[in-house]
């Protein structure tokens, strides 16, 4: 007896030993609910915590060294720039003609201080949505195919050959301008960049070709730089010049009868180019200010949220600041400067900081209420433009380029007057030398400074290594609230389809039910696929409606809006429905359908925020809360219990703003005042997003909106 107990003992295997990884993961998940509390509170705040721990800029690259040389820039070069402006003053910019006399005018002086120079004629170019372009640049040859010989822009080019240099690298200085309604900002803008120019053909020091681009922005900035950018980078080798030459004689013959004149060693009719491009300064005076002092402002956002090196903006803003006395400026949204509780949590972090430094003097932490409520203003703001994926000027052509590049705004205190004006250019001047010298003295591109940050003023950033902590714990709960949802359904089948009598009489048909259980998220995932397959449906349709002519965009709305229904019911009706009731065998079905739009919500996030961090931001705190706590109304009604009363309530109001129009019509209201919200606005916002080939149209088409789909669903869901 004694022997067939040991053996019994010698046959029984140990129990695997369970892994404390393994063990922490099974507790996340247990536990879900508190762990995401936890998490997404920890992210909102870390979130309001970034302006508190963002730190001083500082320049990276030894080599640009801001402010180690005197400027050069003399009242001589002033002198220069001013003529420029007078001549162009006096000059009647009304006609075409005129207008072609203004380039001809700025030409002749950028030949006659030994410039390059070439004209580059451009069309316009229609922004038209097309679901294929939106991560490739616009064929350059479709693009000129419909346009009228009326309608054609004059770019004004000049190029300096370094005398150090080998011709490899250049440095673009663009000044936009309308020949034929130009502004005495335009104008004064050209003389700053020409007192420069002027300045940069006779020093000896400069090791990288210059390129001054005037820009005829009489179709827009940006259209101006990007039409050249495009002829510069992917050059066309098809006659395309001489198709132009034959639909168009007269303005060709006039356009050659202008410019004859100035042939001569130094002027060629074809297009010139440079060296490979190492930074881009686009240059803008406002006419008139509102500032108490003389500023300047910084637009650095390109298209979906990329940002130029922080090198260059170090170095402008050090210029600036210590070498010309200019306040800089960045963007914000001034309606966050009145938010009361706004003020008061910067007042509640002010004393935290005060106790903490109280009790260690070392500790550092903490900044002023009114510093860190104009540093979230400045940071809504970068996260807003950088969320839209739309440039905020003519720089972000470059940037598409992968060319550092940023856009400088000069206001000035008082009026443009001839004693300010030499007073601007020569400050003006001074800092668009100085930012060049510190470029030409790099070996290679910006590339030691950060490309990933968020600003909450001129002199200080916050880096990718700390706002990604917010994002990190927003999207956090997300998997372990899916696995767990798994787990809930899975056990909770189980448990009602086994026997409790005889648990240990398992029959091969209990095995089959155990599997085709196990496999029963498929039928979950199916239903997700198609409400994200329709999301893509719904991307693509504004396509169609485009081609139809003379459509407002209220009509073009109420038109968009119709056929997403109409292909949700289609697909609802050929593949499956989301929307059908569940057996009473499946009474947790809805759980699996939230575990899988959890799981697809997280994935779309992940990617979203490499494409688009701001984006990707924006959406988890919209997204986030709306699929943690969806569930449906009628168990929250039977339940009866206060939780279940709050949770209803916040499902309503979740689900209200979490819809694209509605988020739209609040985030307007806030900025603009709600009287400028309307059905129309949110065609304009979205047309403006594919125009600019924005990925975050195809975030609200392919993530959020079947998210939303999918909740309410899971709102509605008969149990």
């Amino acid at each position: 007896m004694a022997e067939t107990i040991e053996n019994s003992h010698s046959d029984e295997k140990p129990k695997p030993r369970v892994r404390p990884i393994v063990r922490f993961g099974i507790f996340l998940v247990s536990h879900s609910f508190l762990v995401s509390i936890v998490c997404f509170t920890s992210g909102v705040l870390a979130l309001f915590l970034l302006p508190v721990l963002a730190k001083n800029t500082y320049i990276s690259e030894n080599a640009l060294m801001p402010g180690s040389a005197s400027p050069m820039l003399s009242n001589q070069h002033v002198s220069d720039g001013n003529r420029l402006v007078k001549d162009l003053t006096n000059s009647n910019l009304k006609s075409s003609e005129t207008g072609i006399e203004s380039h001809k005018i700025i030409a002749q002086y950028m030949l006659d201080v030994g410039a390059e120079v070439s004209f580059h004629k451009f069309h316009p170019q229609m922004n038209q949505f097309h679901p294929l372009h939106f991560f490739s640049s616009p064929d350059s040859g479709k693009i000129q195919e419909n346009y009228s010989c009326s309608s054609y822009g004059i770019n004004t080019v000049g190029i300096i050959r370094a005398p150090r240099g080998d011709g490899k690298e250049a440095i673009v200085l663009v000044t936009p301008y309308n020949a034929l309604t130009s502004s005495f900002g335009e104008v004064l803008s050209l003389g700053i960049a020409y007192s420069v120019f002027s300045l940069l053909t006779q020093v000896t020091w400069l090791a990288k070709d210059i390129i001054w681009l005037v820009a005829d922005s009489q179709f827009g900035e940006y259209a101006a730089v990007s039409a050249w950018l495009r002829e510069y980078q992917t050059p066309k080798f098809s006659s395309m010049s001489a198709l132009n030459a034959e639909m168009c004689p007269d303005i060709n013959n006039l356009f050659e009868i202008e410019v004859h004149s100035m042939a001569g060693s130094k002027f060629s009719n074809s297009f010139r180019r440079a060296g490979t491009m190492t930074a881009a300064l686009v240059l803008k005076v406002r006419d008139q200010s509102e500032q108490f002092d003389d500023t300047i402002s910084i637009y650095a956002e390109a298209s979906n949220g990329q940002m130029p090196n922080l090198d260059l903006i170090n170095v402008v803003n050090y210029l600036a600041v210590h070498r010309q006395g200019l306040r800089v400026n960045v963007e914000k949204l001034w309606s966050f400067l009145n938010l009361g509780w706004l003020k008061s949590l910067g007042e509640i972090f002010e004393s935290l900081a005060n106790i903490a430094k109280s009790l260690n003097p070392k500790f550092k932490f903490g900044i002023p209420a009114t510093e860190y409520v104009e540093g979230t203003a400045i940071l809504a703001s970068s996260l807003y433009y950088q969320a839209l994926g739309v440039p905020t000027g003519p720089h972000g052509a470059f940037r598409d380029y992968q060319v550092d590049a940023i856009t400088l705004e000069i206001s000035p205190k008082f009026s443009l007057d001839k004693v300010w004006r030499n007073d601007i250019i020569l400050r003006g001047g001074r800092l668009i030398e100085g930012v060049i010298r510190s470029v030409n003295n790099l070996l290679e591109k910006f590339h030691q400074s950060f490309f990933l940050y968020l600003l909450t003023s001129p002199s200080k950033f916050v880096s990718v290594g700390v706002y990604m902590i917010a994002f990190a714990l927003l999207i956090a709960p997300l998997p372990m609230v899916a696995a767990s949802l798994y787990v809930d359904s899975n056990s909770s089948s189980n448990c009602s389809k086994g026997d409790s009598s005889t648990p240990s009489a398992i029959t091969d048909t209990d095995e089959h039910g155990i599997t085709i259980r196990s496999w029963r998220w498929l039928n979950s995932a199916k239903l997700v696929f198609i409400v994200h397959l329709w999301g893509a449906i719904v991307s693509v349709l504004p396509y169609f409606i485009c081609q139809i002519p003379d459509c407002s965009p209220t009509t073009s709305f109420m038109i968009w809006v119709l056929l997403s229904i109409l292909s949700l019911l289609i697909l609802n009706s050929v593949l499956a429905s989301p929307f059908a009731c569940v057996k009473a065998s499946q009474e947790k079905e809805w759980a699996l359908v939230k575990s899988v739009t959890i799981s697809s919500v997280f994935i779309g996030l992940g990617l979203m925020s490499v494409i688009n961090f701001a984006t990707a931001e924006i959406g988890a705190l919209l997204m986030v809360p709306m699929c943690l706590l969806a569930r449906p109304l009628k168990l929250d009604v039977r339940a009866g219990t206060f939780r279940s009363c709050c949770r209803i309530i916040c499902n309503l109001v979740l689900g209200h703003i979490a819809f694209p129009p509605a988020a739209f019509f609040l985030l307007k209201g806030m900025l603009d005042g709600f009287g400028s919200a309307n059905v129309g606005g949110f065609w304009m916002w979205v047309e403006s997003l594919w125009a600019w080939n924005s990925a975050t149209y195809l975030f609200i088409g392919m993530v959020q909106l079947p998210c939303w789909v999918l909740c309410v669903s899971i709102l509605f869901h008969s149990c």
